[in-house]
């Protein structure tokens, strides 16, 4: 399947990513459940490790303690220049960064023992396209990690429309069924699922999201029917005064 560049929206995604990347580091959930990624995709100090959709690196550099060379890459420019500043922090020299689209992956193949992308599916026009890059660039008998939120079907129509209001930039959270069938067409082996939650603060997450104008007062009016009903699959609750709920995170391992 040949990549047909979609400008409006990989422009939209650098458009959000740009604004959202140094927020994207402060929200402490972003660096939650690292070391569950770790652990399953059973990385050791001989891999080497690529992570598609990289942000600002905070899974990159978790990863590179413990494997022999990580390349994180990503579209948007400032998530890159994040990137490098974390790893700085971090005193990690086993990185490398690239900029580039997910669907044509600029390394050649059978490359990397472990590929590895956390929260970027959603994001994705052509999450089948980004997946047979991802096989392509992994060894055989490589591992294939995927991280992102999973629903019931019944729940991803109005989790959906809400994450749209919230990140223009989003496209589709799967269901477990889309999520199935999508990873039995890749050709995988041996998959498997871990899962954990990433427990949010309403009011944290909109001030790291940059939703049209306007549309940050429905986010909290959808919030705000949630509670109790839980037709978003995200266990809207009140605390105090503040809204409380939890994105549904599954983690899919498969083997080439």
């Amino acid at each position: 399947m040949k990549y047909v560049r979609n400008n409006e929206h990989d422009e939209e995604v650098i458009k959000q990513f740009t604004k959202q990347a140094i927020p994207f580091t402060k929200v402490t959930g972003h660096l939650d459940s690292i070391e569950l990624l770790i652990e399953m995709s059973g990385a050791t100090a001989d891999d080497n490790i690529l992570d598609i959709a990289c942000g600002p690196g905070l899974v990159a550099c978790e990863f590179a303690k413990v494997a022999r060379h990580v390349t994180g890459i990503d579209l948007t420019e400032k998530m890159i220049e994040q990137a490098l500043c974390h790893q700085k922090e971090k005193g990690l020299n086993n990185l490398s960064w690239d900029i580039g689209t997910v669907y044509q992956l600029p390394y050649d193949s059978d490359t990397f023992s472990v590929v590895v992308s956390r929260y970027s599916f959603h994001h994705l026009l052509n999450p089948d396209m980004a997946l047979t890059e991802m096989l392509r660039v992994c060894m055989p008998g490589g591992v294939i990690v995927i991280a992102d939120v999973a629903l019931p079907a019944d729940k991803s129509e109005a989790f959906n429309r809400m994450e749209r209001l919230r990140d223009p930039s989003h496209t589709e959270a799967l269901s477990y069924d889309k999520w199935k069938q999508l990873l039995f067409n890749s050709g995988l082996k041996k998959i498997r699922r871990g899962s954990y939650k990433v427990p949010m603060e309403l009011e944290t997450q909109l001030n790291a999201s940059f939703p049209n104008p306007g549309d940050d007062k429905k986010i909290r009016e959808i919030f705000l029917q949630d509670i109790d009903a839980n037709c978003l699959g995200v266990e809207s609750h009140k605390c105090g005064d503040e809204v409380h709920f939890s994105y549904p995170i599954s983690v899919y391992v498969g083997e080439k």
